[in-house]
């Protein structure tokens, strides 16, 4: 089968000539004159492959996201080191500019049978030990669990020999993700662990705000930036996330985008190599996500252009452990059942574990936590309630005015020690983290 080929730049061999007179698998059908030509040819299924002869600095992990969304693979010609290790940074192939005619053709069609074979790719290669020889896609992995049969939080595994990411997903309504997201970020940097918070929230962004700080260069899409240029390294990563020091420990935070209409600086593929980025720096990375699953393709005709709702499916896609916090009332319940729903159909592969947050007798009546397992085990999707977090308004405006975290404001609460109980192993053994055990102790002792 042949496999047609469109080029842009010129080489100091005849490439285009080189390729024809091979009578191979590989054909050029098209030889375009810049790269915005090259992009709208394959996009419109006139190739397979496309070969960067020149002008290589202009491809972006974005860009070769989309011409891999359409099942074109990118091969670049450059002899400069840093060139090709950015390139492999963004998942493009790269070769000499005086490869054989011949070795370029196995290239070519070694990559396509690979994207062929695999599909398209969920996110660009971050692998920088990519081989000259092959084109590689980064495999997945599991890691072994430190304690016991789980990987983590969640108890899901996480990719060999890197670190866990978790996100805390919920539904429209303010259920409370920022609050959780922030506070098991926390916990986890006070029980010991190095942690990165990431605000990928493209609708309402508010992490900096709850933690007081005042950060208007949005950290998260300067990491994007140098993501989708192929420069992002983790040391850069350390220099854009903003240290948050409490008297327990110190994490980093990745600060959200400071207006909504900046959300198409979130690009899918940018942020797949922050969050691989963040692997390799942190323990844990925890990313409070936004609330709208909805499909981009129903909003618009162009599924090519940039996707709204991206930064949260990917965040969801990549995640070892899924939080689905939602509000503990008769408007919430709902709004979590349904939200649960789409987030099987949109991430399959989320198993979330289940968070009722506000708990709260007012709202629910006697014996809270027993009303709500009860319904949920009645009318409730399949994933069963694993936590139920009490409602502490007192705590949580305390925490809120100060621009601190709950350990540090209100570290005897319950709702502190409830969310410990999530993530920490110690907090777990903490037999007063019931949403109402410590104060029926209290009006006993009364």
């Amino acid at each position: 089968m042949s496999i047609p080929v469109v080029t842009v730049g010129h080489t100091r061999e005849d490439l285009v000539g080189g390729l024809e007179r091979l009578h191979g698998p590989v054909s050029v059908v098209r030889r375009c004159g810049e790269l915005a030509e090259l992009l709208a040819a394959c996009q419109s299924g006139l190739a397979r492959a496309a070969v960067v002869a020149a002008g290589s600095e202009e491809l972006t992990a974005s860009l070769v996201d989309r011409l891999s969304a359409v099942g074109v693979v990118v091969v670049a010609l450059t002899e400069d080191p840093r060139e090709m290790a950015r390139l492999r940074g963004i998942g493009v192939a790269t070769e000499l500019p005086g490869v054989p005619a011949a070795a370029l053709a196995a290239r070519i069609s070694g990559a396509v049978a690979q994207l062929s074979g695999a599909g398209p790719r969920p996110w660009p290669a971050v692998d920088s030990a990519v081989s000259d020889s092959a084109f590689q896609v980064p495999g997945e992995g599991t890691r072994p669990a430190a304690d016991g049969a789980d990987g983590g939080p969640g108890g899901t595994p996480a990719r060999a020999g890197k670190g866990q990411i978790i996100a805390v997903w919920g539904p429209a309504g303010s259920p409370g993700r920022t609050l959780v997201a922030a506070n098991i970020a926390g916990e986890l940097a006070a029980d010991g662990k190095s942690v990165l918070l990431v605000d990928a929230d493209s609708y309402g962004a508010s992490v900096a705000a709850m933690l007081g700080l005042l950060d208007e260069a949005a950290g998260v899409a300067q990491a994007c930036r140098l993501a989708d240029q192929g420069l992002l390294d983790g040391d850069a990563l350390l220099r854009i996330a903003a240290p948050v020091a409490t008297r327990s420990g110190t994490f980093r935070v990745l600060t959200g985008i400071t207006r909504a209409d900046r959300w198409t600086e979130l690009r899918a593929a940018a942020l797949s190599l922050v969050l691989e980025r963040a692997r390799e720096i942190a323990d844990v990375t925890v990313v409070d996500t936004g609330f709208c699953l909805e499909a981009d393709e129903e909003l618009s005709f162009d599924t090519m252009a940039p996707r709204r709702n991206a930064a949260t499916l990917r965040s969801l896609e990549m995640a070892d452990t899924v939080f689905a916090v939602g509000s503990a009332d008769s408007l919430g319940v709902p709004r979590l059942v349904r939200g649960l729903a789409e987030l099987e159909t949109a991430v399959p592969q989320a198993s979330p574990t289940v968070v009722l947050n506000k708990v709260r007798a007012s709202a629910v009546g006697r014996s809270p936590e027993r009303q709500l397992r009860d319904a949920w085990e009645r009318y409730g999707p399949g994933p069963a309630l694993s936590a139920f977090l009490p409602a502490d308004p007192a705590a949580s405006d305390a925490a809120l005015l100060s621009g601190s975290l709950l350990l540090e404001s209100a570290p005897e609460s319950a709702l502190r020690k409830a969310i410990a109980k999530l993530v920490c192993a110690p907090a777990q053994r903490n037999r007063e983290s019931s949403v109402f055990t410590s104060r029926a102790k209290r009006r006993a002792k009364g």
